[in-house]
């Protein structure tokens, strides 16, 4: 069965942690952690904090094509594994109104200085493809024609 965006974000609620991969100046791909931290429902942006002084964010500002990628539980008592990959681009937001409207308890500990820490960015990932596998089912969709068809229905 064909999953939707709805699927997809209904599983990202149990996933803590996403591993965004950027293009490095060498052409090299970086990948690094990033919080999920399960209070977020997907609807085709993932919001992420980040040190402006980064190579991620050097990373994005040069090229925006990233991926993020997440694990879920496997194998333990019998569940299935579960893998999303997202493709998309990310931009980096300086606008503090966004860093208040993304914030979420629990960040203070990566900076305690909460939305005024100096050099905080917004990564806004935008997924255009995702992709999906958890053992039986399995697939992709675009994601911008799931939000389309979704909108254009309300």
């Amino acid at each position: 069965m064909a999953w939707t965006l709805e699927d997809i974000a209904e599983k990202m609620r149990d996933l803590d942690f996403a591993m965004l991969a950027t293009r490095t100046d060498g052409g090299a791909i970086g990948l690094r952690p990033m919080s999920n931290n399960r209070e977020v429902a997907y609807d085709g942006d993932s919001w992420f904090f980040a040190d402006e002084n980064t190579r991620m964010v050097a990373d994005i500002e040069r090229d925006p094509h990233v991926s993020l990628s997440y694990q879920g539980k496997s194998g333990l008592l019998g569940l299935r594994p579960l893998f999303i990959a997202i493709e998309g681009s990310a931009r980096i937001v300086r606008d503090r109104a966004q860093f208040a409207a993304h914030w979420t308890s629990g960040l203070e500990r990566w900076w305690p200085k909460g939305i005024d820490t100096p050099d905080l960015v917004l990564i806004q990932v935008t997924g255009e493809r995702a992709h999906y596998w958890d053992g039986e089912d399995e697939g992709d969709f675009i994601i911008e024609d799931t939000v389309l068809s979704v909108t254009e229905g309300l």
